[in-house]
């Protein structure tokens, strides 16, 4: 993940544009997507897909031809969606077109102006109070054309034809936990479910932020209803503990299977309601939808300080980060997968599990050993029909693995059937 991370890096991604399509090929290696294109113009609820931006070079030189401030060197520099400038100009003139952190003096601010014509530079603060007064040469070699807005999509069959829906954003530029690190943990995600059974149907979607999601939903809101579960993967590679920000409905059964895969781990996390702010969760969230889509994460955006700089590098992303992260993920669908409601077949008083090869022999005995007795007494007892294994779980305190394998041994013995 780590070096497919390190790959897509240098890619000056955007909302529209070549640099996601040039991502997307990437990614195309690794998993089978299907890569399509909206075009520019294409009404999408209360917005519009925008012109594409594509962008080749940009740079501002002082007095003696240098290129202080160079695109080709780090293509923050440049405010996403800048429109084209090719002129001399004052540093009084060139002042209000020049962004920078005072606070973090050596980082680099990753600047956008989407919807609004603009053009601007991020530099760090240093840089900027080191420019002295006199004319610089200053251009921006972009383009804003109809054009198309491009997203990937991967759709997995499953036995059910209810869906899982895997949404992970591609519009920002070198920024690697926001977000390649999302991108990298998805299509590892799609390349381990792909080489086993799947109950359920999985959609991975990667798009540029809420206007991506916005045309996906306005062009399939025929796939809505078969959407039961989702979850949208951001800032998955920094050092922090993991985060999971709930659906709007708030006690969906993805938020429940989330918050019991991270308490099942031991790892210290945290839980945040939702609101009505962030990333994609927001537009499949909004009340027209009301998808029970999460969203997973470890330190939230904005409370990192790399957040959106330059910082967010190659080396603030870590594999052991990404590594548990594709685990818990991985984890996640897991409980989703073997949630299922069994009814019990043996319901008066509890049946002989000795001769089934599910109890010990002997009594008396307070060990843990190899069978785990105290989960199949509580899938016997609360598979009645109603309670799913994720409700016997939470009710036990007991992790769901556990639990689930307690029913499956059980279900083979015929003890259980699924409802």
């Amino acid at each position: 993940m780590h070096a497919q991370i390190k790959e897509l890096y240098p890619l000056c991604r955007s909302i529209t544009g070549n640099g996601v399509r040039q991502s997307l090929q990437i990614l195309k290696r690794s998993i089978p997507l299907e890569i399509r294109e909206v075009p520019t113009g294409t009404q999408v609820f209360d917005w519009t897909v925008p012109k594409e931006w594509n962008i080749t070079d940009a740079y501002i030189k002082n007095a003696h031809g240098e290129r202080i401030v160079d695109f080709k060197r780090l293509n923050l520099h440049v405010m996403s969606y800048s429109i084209p400038v090719k002129r001399k100009m004052s540093l009084a003139e060139l002042r209000p077109h020049l962004f920078s952190l005072p606070e973090q003096p050596d980082w680099v601010p990753h600047k956008t102006s989407y919807y609004k014509e603009n053009w601007g530079f991020s530099l760090s603060h240093r840089q900027l109070q080191s420019m002295e007064e006199g004319e610089y040469d200053v251009c921006i070699d972009s383009s804003l054309t109809d054009g198309s807005l491009t997203y990937g999509e991967y759709v997995l069959p499953g036995t059910s034809q209810d869906e899982v829906l895997i949404s992970t954003h591609t519009c920002h530029p070198s920024l690697c936990n926001d977000n390649l690190s999302g991108i990298a943990v998805s299509t590892a995600l799609a390349q381990a479910l792909a080489d086993r059974s799947r109950r359920y149907t999985y959609r991975f979607l990667f798009i540029p932020t809420q206007i991506g999601s916005m045309t996906w939903l306005a062009l399939h809101e025929h796939v809505v209803p078969k959407i039961k579960h989702g979850l949208v993967l951001v800032g998955l590679g920094d050092s922090g503990s993991m985060t999971y920000k709930r659906s709007r409905q708030g006690q969906a059964e993805i938020d429940r299977a989330a918050i019991q895969v991270l308490k099942d781990s031991g790892h210290p996390y945290k839980v945040v309601d939702f609101f009505p702010f962030g990333y994609d969760e927001r537009q499949y969230c909004s009340p027209g939808f009301d998808l029970p889509v999460g969203s997973l994460m470890r330190t939230p955006h904005g409370q990192f300080p790399e957040y959106h700089t330059s910082a967010d590098n190659l080396e603030f992303v870590k594999p052991a980060a990404l590594e548990d992260s594709f685990h818990k993920s991985l984890s996640l669908i897991e409980v989703l997968e073997r949630n299922k409601t069994y009814v019990n077949q043996n319901p008066k008083c509890e049946p002989r599990l000795g001769p089934r090869g599910l109890y010990r022999t002997t009594g008396g005995h307070t060990g843990s050993g190899q069978i785990k007795e105290m989960p199949i007494l509580w899938a016997l007892n609360l598979s009645d029909g109603v309670h799913s294994l994720l409700d016997i779980a939470e009710r036990s305190n007991l992790p769901f693995a556990e639990i689930a394998q307690a029913a499956e041994s059980l279900e083979a013995c015929g003890l259980l059937r699924e409802k």
